[in-house]
């Protein structure tokens, strides 16, 4: 089984679209406010610093959902075909099954991550200037936003897998969402909450370099309790 399985299954429940659709609404957000704020001017504070501030917290609240939509929906999708009774008869491991959906949700969040980029470019064209070092900036931010989505793409995912109910795992990641908008900003302890993650702006403080060592040590704790759920589910059928 390859990644490219994944495309297939999900040709017909729209899910492309609604990630391009999604993307593009966040990354109006900025330009919006930007749009019907009297003060337009970035010329005078950090542009790119500036719009996240003000902006990033409605958009990765929408990145998130549609995150969690998307790995409920990836899930759901074996279940109400019996993918995964399946897959038991097939000389294939069901780890693949998983990870081969990180890989779909990663790109789909890096689709994502780029028109919100983009709208970023746009923004700071039309209401300020290009300045040294703006490229870079924006790239290393790009990363930042990228890695940070990682934790809650590997979470939503376990959750969905666990539930062969969509609504019961999309009530899961639903309200850890909303959790992690009350609390991502309380202390940093609980800023490593996974879902918390999405909220994050790059600051460049130490603090950022503990944000992403603790996502990577997340993403590896997360796969391996994946890998365990998998052999328990498989030792007990």
């Amino acid at each position: 089984m390859n990644s490219f399985l994944e495309f297939k299954k999900i040709k017909r429940t729209g899910l492309s679209i609604t990630f391009i659709s999604g993307g593009l609404l966040a990354a109006t957000i900025p330009i919006l406010r930007l749009v019907l704020q009297k003060e337009k001017s970035l010329a005078n504070v950090e542009p790119i610093g500036k719009l996240l501030t003000d902006n990033w917290l409605m958009m990765g609240l929408l990145n998130s959902f549609l995150i969690i939509t998307g790995a409920c929906l990836l899930y759901s999708i074996e279940y109400s075909d019996h993918g995964l009774e399946k897959l038991k008869t097939l000389p294939i491991k069901e780890s693949s099954l998983f990870f081969n959906k990180i890989f779909l949700l990663m790109f789909f969040s890096l689709i994502m991550l780029f028109l919100e980029m983009i709208a970023m470019i746009v923004a700071i064209q039309q209401w300020s200037d290009f300045y040294e070092g703006f490229g870079i900036e924006l790239m290393k931010n790009f990363g930042f936003f990228f890695l940070m989505l990682l934790p809650t793409v590997f979470l939503a995912l376990i959750i969905s897998s666990l539930f062969e109910n969509i609504w019961i795992s999309l009530g899961i990641n639903v309200t850890a969402v909303f959790l992690a908008t009350m609390i991502y900003q309380k202390n940093f302890w609980l800023s490593l909450f996974p879902f918390a993650f999405s909220f994050q702006i790059l600051e460049e403080t130490n603090q950022d370099m503990y944000r992403i060592a603790a996502a990577i040590v997340e993403i590896v704790i997360f796969s391996f309790i994946e890998l365990l759920i998998i052999k328990v589910r498989r030792d007990v059928a």
